[in-house]
């Protein structure tokens, strides 16, 4: 069989216009489920959540993943493929490991929480992976093109190489885990067990929450195991996570070498997410459906941070807000209403991130300056609060007593 093979086995490699659309979610949306009663419109709301709207963070996750498959399934034929399946088989026996096929790729996929890394990876598997089973000759039989698992919150080495097992038994229906618990193998023979199957049945082998190895004291041996699973299978490893795990794969070179990918913050206030609101708002099931204009997106900026889970929530939950107490519009009073009462856990990470109006008088309450005659003392905080008291402006009333600078940001 030859390397091209397997290769074949995968779906063409999308790429511009065609990969936009193809990686997209959007549900079909009937206006006439604006004419359905509020339990029918609350339903149907829930559609909001499903709703997938690809920027440029999801296709270079496709393009990384893609490649890293590529390389994996050219590595599953030849004559280096069968030496290192003997080099682990004798390695169950012995406990020492022997890489030959040599590592394919590790990388890492890093980003906040809720701005959409695990939906991005998702979509690109899905488009990876239109059959979950690729079939080949006799000598592979079934290669499960992506297996996702995720890492043990104490970044246990048992414990990850048997949840991999334990996912290739579920997907392939063969006894790998059953055996490896019957015996009860150490962990040095899971390795071996685990390189063998990954090099059987694995294209991609893609860790979860892998900043569990930060906080772990064994995070090290987590990502050791990781490592020789790349040279003694010819895998590629994606490793998921948030930025907590940046510190912690910077402490050595090996560790930074291996951790090199992609890295992805909450999405700035532009293009992309004006056109993720416009799309977010055709899914209305309040009955007055409104046109989203640059003010509410401006406010839906400053109050996600550009976090694309907590744009899809306030859209939500505005609606569900404005259906049950019968308002039934979208406004930004609703959206209010929805951050206010729906989101206060969230309130000391946005609120850092608000966008700065586009002008502001800046003092320091605590200044205390000479009066015009030279005798006593004037307290801006005193002058600000009697300026709200007299229910004129900050701005001109401190400029009746000192020079004033007003300044555009």
């Amino acid at each position: 069989m030859s390397d091209m093979h397997l290769v074949q086995k995968l779906p063409p490699m999308l790429t511009g216009n065609e990969l936009t659309q193809a990686l997209a979610v959007l549900p079909e949306y009937d206006p006439d489920i604006l004419n359905q009663n509020d339990a029918r419109r609350l339903m149907a709301l829930t559609d909001l959540y499903r709703v997938y709207v690809p920027n440029q963070m999801t296709k270079e996750i496709y393009s990384k993943l893609y490649l890293a498959l590529l390389r994996s399934l050219q590595k599953k034929e030849g004559s280096l493929r069968v030496k290192q399946s003997l080099e682990n088989y004798k390695a169950i026996q012995r406990q020492q490991f022997s890489g030959i096929l040599g590592g394919a790729d590790s990388f890492t996929i890093i980003g906040g929480s809720g701005i959409g890394k695990s939906s991005a990876i998702s979509r690109a598997l899905a488009l990876l992976t239109p059959e979950q089973i690729i079939e080949t000759g006799p000598l592979f039989t079934r290669i499960l093109p992506c297996v996702l698992v995720q890492c043990p919150f104490d970044a246990s080495v048992k414990g990850l190489l048997l949840e991999i097992l334990r996912v290739v038994d579920r997907q392939l229906g063969s006894c790998y885990h059953a055996k490896a618990a019957t015996v009860r193998a150490t962990t040095d023979m899971l390795i071996g067990t685990v390189s063998q199957v990954c090099l059987n049945h694995i294209g991609i082998l893609v860790v979860d929450e892998i900043q569990n190895v930060s906080a772990a004291k064994n995070g090290r041996n987590l990502l050791g195991a990781l490592l020789q699973l790349i040279n003694c299978s010819g895998i590629s490893i994606c490793m998921v996570g948030t930025p907590e795990c940046n510190d912690f794969f910077t402490q050595a070179m090996q560790l930074a070498r291996r951790s090199l990918g992609l890295q992805y913050t909450a999405m700035e206030y532009g293009g992309e997410f004006v056109t993720l609101c416009q799309i977010l708002f055709r899914y209305q099931y309040t009955r007055h459906p409104v046109k989203p204009d640059t003010a509410i997106i401006r406010w839906l900026y400053e109050h996600s941070g550009g976090n694309v889970s907590s744009v899809v929530t306030l859209l939500h939950d505005a609606q569900e807000i404005s259906i049950l107490d019968g308002s039934e519009v979208l406004t930004v009073e609703a959206l209010e209403a929805a951050y206010e009462r729906r989101m206060k856990m969230l309130h000391s990470y946005i609120a850092p991130t608000k966008r700065p109006q586009t002008s502001h008088v800046r003092y320091c309450e605590n200044v205390v300056l000479k009066d015009s005659s030279g005798m006593g003392t004037i307290s801006i905080q005193k002058l600000v609060q009697e300026a709200k008291n007299k229910g004129i402006g900050v701005a001109p009333y401190l400029a009746t007593f000192i020079t004033l600078e007003e300044v555009q940001l």
